[in-house]
């Protein structure tokens, strides 16, 4: 295991994809922590050139850039070693459950939409036999006038005399 020591933070470059990662709320309760007890756990870096590379420990670095420190407790890994952990949206066990849930979501989605093709099919075909049972009542019945079968509502009172003299019907 690496020894701890000091590395100044100027020196320390944070490659872009871990900067993304930063959530204010952490750095600001680390740097609380680091006030109360100091830094208890050193970041890891490994060495590219004349500068060193940000491995683990981007929330410590901020907090301690916040607070105004020019430096860091760090260990510095063999670049052979400095394989970052995956961020938990990269790990495999977390992408599988993104899958399965997309695919889950994608099925629920297809029933929906086949449940809601079957209700108004239903509907249509629902709408389409009252037609037919309607143009059927007319032609099977001659005295049925088109109007009353349909259940409309006469006008006035001389329209419904006028309707029921047209169909035999008494008043």
């Amino acid at each position: 295991m690496p020894k701890p020591e000091s590395f100044p933070i100027e020196k320390i470059f944070v490659p872009t994809k871990q900067k993304k990662a930063i959530k204010p709320e952490i750095v600001g309760e680390i740097a609380e922590s680091i006030l109360d007890i100091g830094q208890q756990t050193p970041i890891s870096v490994r060495l590219d050139g004349d500068r060193l590379v940000l491995i683990e420990g981007l929330h410590r670095l901020e907090a301690c850039k916040a607070l105004g420190e020019t430096t860091i407790i760090g260990v510095l890994v063999p670049a052979e070693l400095a394989q970052p952990k995956p961020l938990l949206a990269e790990r495999p066990e977390v992408e599988a459950e993104r899958v399965k849930m997309a695919r889950l979501k994608q099925l629920r989605l297809e029933k929906e939409a086949a449940e809601a093709s079957t209700a108004a099919l239903k509907g249509a075909g629902a709408t389409e036999a009252s037609r037919t049972r309607l143009a059927k009542d007319v032609r099977d019945n001659p005295k049925a006038s088109l109007s009353r079968t349909a259940k409309s509502k006469p006008k006035s009172l001389s329209d419904w005399i006028t309707e029921q003299k047209g169909s035999g019907g008494r008043y």
